[in-house]
């Protein structure tokens, strides 16, 4: 598959402090959605489906991907 990013919008998370090491996401059409290093914006990026999307946003909310206390 192959989605085009040419137009997409990228933004940081509110809790970014405006740095530069950050994760920045995109909302696609189609639903999809595209994650990057704001290092690197012009480098790769990932894209989910809409069903990967919300059940990675429900693991996040939910503390599936937590480390596990030593």
């Amino acid at each position: 598959m192959k989605i085009d990013l040419t137009g997409a919008k990228w933004f940081k998370s509110s809790r970014s402090a405006g740095g530069k090491d950050c994760v920045e996401v995109a909302h696609l059409t189609g639903g999809f959605v595209g994650v990057r290093d704001s290092k690197n914006p012009t480098g790769p990026a990932l894209v989910f489906t809409p069903g990967e999307w919300d059940a990675f946003t429900a693991g996040v909310t939910d503390g599936e991907f937590n480390r596990p206390c030593e």
